[in-house]
């Protein structure tokens, strides 16, 4: 507001002059104003003293101050409700306070105190490389294995030469929106768990479960899992519509001619598993069968994480036309389980490669064919 030249006592003395018989007009003339500004004082201040004027003049500043205070706060309230979302990343405050400079016309000081933001930290500008390549081949990798998260990519990253930190991709992850979302699950009451043992070395121990999924015109079929707990390898993959005891016996039983007599058996208490076939292959094999308490799915933890893999990976992501394409797809999916999957318990080994440093294989190439020798027994 325009302060007047005249003061609260100036003021009061030209109104008594005027109440003690003075002309208007040589008041105006005597002390150089108008007459609009004589009757708008006498309208103002008429039948007040000093006192009273001035007690006016200090209401009238802090009505003022208030009606600016007043504005700012819904200014700034303004501000805020025009930004959407939360601002937590320093990238985020920079885009903000451009935004409220732009469309409010504000300052940066008051734009960054509004946001609470450091005027240093909005000035800043990053000096890292754009990494367009390595976004490229990220986002690639990550539409393939639509349920790896950036740990497994890095894996697959380190291994096509790619030399990065798992930081650093963590945040080209968060700036690309790879982010896997989880899938929701019942929760599970949360009892007394005894760990369960590792065993030290292949064929020592064997998992068995099944899974249960549909076809794409909904005819329900059935996979059974077999799952080496030392290695963490895959050694079988049946889809069928229905896996009876006797099916079961003479899968186990092509496995046993591929890689040996296993010491145990662990699995729960499905009828198929508790069958006479069952128990007629694990006497005749002479193979320990372990079942599981009835209803602690966690006593046989290793083919359960490896079912919440598979369903995860292919099962929710794959339509299977039919019971062959099922197979088929079954079988890519094993082989690439098995040789190219990085496993996070196993150092980020493959399956395969965990199990070579047990046994190192030799290549055909160094045997005799034609030797008389006798083949090695394993």
């Amino acid at each position: 507001m325009k302060r007047s030249r005249f003061t609260d006592e100036q003021i009061i003395g030209v109104l008594k002059e005027h109440e003690t018989g003075a002309n208007v007009a040589d008041l105006c003339r005597k002390h150089g104003m108008s007459d609009a500004t004589f009757y708008g004082w006498k309208s103002k201040y008429g039948g007040m003293d000093v006192s009273e004027a001035r007690r006016l003049r200090s209401l009238e500043d802090e009505n003022a101050k208030l009606k600016r205070l007043l504005a700012d706060a819904m200014l700034d309230n303004a501000a805020l409700k025009d930004l959407l979302g939360k601002m937590v990343t320093p990238a985020a405050r920079r885009e903000a306070v451009a935004h409220l400079r732009t469309a409010l016309e504000m300052s940066e000081r008051r734009a960054c105190t509004i946001l609470g933001a450091s005027r240093m930290t909005v000035r800043y500008r990053s000096l890292r490389p754009p990494d367009v390549e390595l976004r490229e081949r990220l986002k690639a990798l990550a539409h393939e294995r639509r349920r790896f998260g950036y740990r497994r990519l890095h894996v697959l990253l380190r291994r096509e030469g790619h030399v990065v930190n798992h930081k650093r991709l963590y945040r080209l992850y968060r700036e690309e929106r790879l982010a896997v979302r989880k899938r929701g699950g019942r929760k599970r009451a949360v009892g007394t768990r005894a760990p369960l043992a590792i065993p030290l070395g292949p064929n020592q121990r064997w998992s068995l479960d099944f899974v249960s999924d549909q076809l794409a015109c909904g005819r329900r079929f059935r996979i059974l899992t077999v799952v080496d707990d030392c290695t963490r390898e895959c050694l079988a993959l049946v889809a069928d519509s229905s896996l009876s005891g006797v099916r079961v016996a003479r899968e186990l039983d092509r496995l046993l001619a591929e890689r040996g007599r296993p010491t145990t058996v662990v699995s729960d208490n499905g009828t198929e598993l508790t069958s006479n076939a069952i128990l007629r292959w694990a006497a005749e094999t002479r193979v320990g069968w372990h079942y599981i308490a009835p209803g602690k799915p966690i006593q046989n933890a290793f083919v359960e994480s490896f079912n919440g893999r598979l369903r995860d990976e292919l099962l929710n992501e794959t339509l299977f036309r039919s019971l062959p394409h099922a197979r088929a797809t079954l079988a890519l999916w094993r082989a690439d389980y098995n040789t190219a999957r990085p496993h996070s318990r196993l150092g980020w080994l493959t399956p395969n490669d965990y199990a070579e440093t047990f046994y190192p294989r030799r290549a055909p190439a160094l045997r005799n064919l034609a030797s008389s020798a006798p083949a090695p027994v394993a």
